[in-house]
């Protein structure tokens, strides 16, 4: 029987501690796994560890590129730069070898400039024409490629020059992503591995990240090496040295201004204002639907901005602009102004503050999907009402939100094609903090602080609605889990409600819309209906053994007369004038108004129609 026992107490609280222990160690998932537990307990710490560990691997990566661009801006020799790539690709990927072509516009190929880890001379030799190989299907679409076989893989032209160096190299799997910047094609950046192995999505991301960096860092040590050898050549003319090495000085002291920025931790705000700094005007940043992200005193962004499309440094009046974009996304626009006539050197300056800004908010982006999409299923699990009630309490506890206080639940639901993801996000700062946001079927759901479900659902549409139209829907106060799931269903029929009625980019709370978003929103719900408008007299019957929900619809039926109710219900008038005075006690101020005494009068006569059935 002890032993009985014992193995209980593993299973039950005990294994739910030493679960714990293990989360709190950082043990790996496999470990946490076997750990003996109860069955629930074991899955929710797999999840727990699972998630940690792909947070973990998105940090390493994103750590890892920060250093690989640390690393590469301290090079200015272009081959050391091209080395440094594919070492930083294959101790990141963890490949048998890596290897980068560079294109050749004058033969209209690519030919094989850097490896690590090769031991085949014919393979370090190569050139692959364009549409030839997985390297030239590369180059020929610009678009990432990647197999497990490649020599069972038929979505590329085999030729028996590539084939021949392939194979004397050993390779077998092999991911390769182009080097662009803007839309100019570099080269080719390779991980390959001489036994089969599947490339994962984020391991085709991560070096995709790489070879942006890389193709920007190579095209600004071309242009530091063509500037380097423009300034030798001009060595004679003294003080056009002198302003050029000046420029170069303020270059590198820019560039030394955002690494240590970026190393630090600093976002788009202190790169904007060092921009600011180092030119001695003011500067901006501007997203793509026209909102400034970051600005410092005295900026003046005009409405509409230059043509960025050349991705250079371009000026208008005073004001100059710069496209911050990776090789195939515009993402904001960098705006300086009040520095009069801007130097080559400045310019630079600005062009490496874009390169740099764009990093930022590329890893900003990473960070903040991330961790939307722990919010997400979050949500999920709450609207699904899936688990014991203790573990969906803690499950919205850890992503930020306490159900025990009164909270809304909105629905927020925009135009048909409209990304939810950055829907979310948006949604996120539009609630505030302590609220829960996560997608969910196609929409967004929000559980706010607050008891107002109205006026929250009014608030954040119009907040919204500065950058695109979102309909929402309110339910609540509402306290606990387990009213997620019914108030969800009730906030979908009534965001369908608002949307059906025509006011679409507008918020309202379920209970406005009345028997309107009962015969309009999809799949109604009778019953909730009578129980909103009738739920306190409802339950005022059951408990003192009255009949006010009699007496209301008598009283409705004799046109609001006490007397020919009272005659209706074979009782005394003053009886039926105690009990209006109840019932207005229970349904509150301003039953008798033309609203609701219709809102009334449709939820009894639905109540007679349920109880027919």
């Amino acid at each position: 029987m002890d032993g009985v026992a014992g193995e209980g107490d593993v299973a039950g609280e005990g294994g739910a501690l030493r679960l714990l222990g293990l989360l709190a160690d950082g043990a790996p998932v496999a470990e946490v796994a076997a750990a003996p537990a109860t069955e629930r307990a074991r899955e929710l710490a797999v999840r727990v560890a699972s998630a940690r560990e792909v947070h973990r691997r998105r940090e390493a990566g994103l750590s890892a590129l920060l250093e690989t661009a640390r690393a590469l801006a301290s090079e200015s020799d272009t081959a050391q730069v091209l080395d440094a790539i594919v070492r930083r690709a294959r101790a990141l990927l963890g490949t048998d070898l890596t290897y980068l072509t560079l294109h050749d516009p004058e033969r209209g190929d690519t030919y094989m400039r850097a490896t690590d880890g090769s031991v085949s001379a014919a393979f370090q030799s190569v050139r692959l024409e364009l549409g030839a190989g997985l390297g030239g299907l590369v180059a020929s679409t610009r678009k990432p490629y990647w197999t497990a076989d490649y020599w069972d893989d038929e979505r590329f032209r085999h030729t028996t020059d590539i084939d021949g160096a392939v194979s004397e190299e050993g390779i077998i799997a092999i991911c390769g992503t182009p080097l662009l910047v803007e839309n100019d094609f570099v080269g080719v950046l390779f991980a390959a591995n001489r036994s089969p192995r599947p490339f994962t999505r984020e391991e085709v991301a991560l070096l995709g990240n790489l070879a942006t960096l890389a193709a920007v860092t190579l095209v600004q040590t071309r242009a530091l090496a063509d500037a380097e050898s423009a300034l030798a050549a001009l060595s004679t003319a003294h003080e056009t040295v002198r302003q050029y090495a000046d420029g170069i000085e303020r270059a590198a002291a820019a560039h030394d201004r955002f690494a240590s920025l970026v190393l630090g931790g600093g976002g788009v705000d202190d790169l904007t204002h060092a921009v600011a700094d180092l030119l001695g005007g003011w500067a901006a940043l501007v997203d793509e639907d026209g909102s400034v992200r970051s600005a410092t005193a005295g900026a003046a962004v005009p409405e509409e901005l230059p043509d960025l499309g050349s991705g250079r440094v371009v000026g208008a009046d005073g004001v100059y602009g710069l496209a911050v974009a990776t090789a195939d996304e515009r993402l904001a626009t960098l705006v300086v102004g009040g520095v009069g006539e801007l130097a080559d050197a400045d310019r630079r300056t600005v062009e490496r503050a874009g390169v740099v800004t764009a990093l930022v908010l590329l890893f900003e982006r990473q960070a903040a999907d991330a961790r939307q999409s722990a919010r997400n299923r979050v949500v999920t699990e709450l609207v699904a009402a899936r688990g014991p009630e203790e573990d969906r309490v803690q499950l919205a506890r850890s992503a930020g939100t306490d159900p025990e206080r009164p909270y809304c639940l909105l629905v927020l639901r925009a135009d048909p094609g409209a990304s939810t993801r950055a829907l979310a996000l948006s949604a996120t700062a539009a609630t505030g903090e302590g609220s829960l946001v996560g997608a969910h079927d196609g929409d967004v759901v929000a559980l706010v602080p607050g008891a107002d479900p109205d006026e929250l659902a009014r608030t954040v549409a119009a907040r919204m609605g500065r950058r695109a139209e979102v309909t929402v829907s309110g339910v609540g106060p509402l306290t606990g889990v387990d009213a997620v799931s019914a108030a969800h269903e009730e906030a979908v029929r009534a965001v369908a409600a608002l949307v059906a009625l025509g006011r679409r980019g507008q918020g309202a709370a379920a209970t406005q819309l009345g028997f309107a978003g009962l015969v309009v929103g999809g799949d109604p719900d009778v019953a909730a209906y009578v129980e909103r408008e009738l739920g306190s007299l409802l339950d005022y019957d059951a408990r003192r053994g009255t009949d006010l929900v009699g007496t209301l619809a008598a009283w409705f039926a004799a046109g609001r007369s006490p007397r020919h109710a009272a005659t209706a219900l074979h009782v005394h008038v003053n009886t039926v004038a105690q009990r209006l005075e109840r019932i207005g006690a229970l349904l509150g101020e301003g039953w008798q108004e033309p609203d609701r005494s219709l809102e009334l009068q449709l939820a009894l006569r639905m109540r007679q129609l349920l109880a027919s059935d």
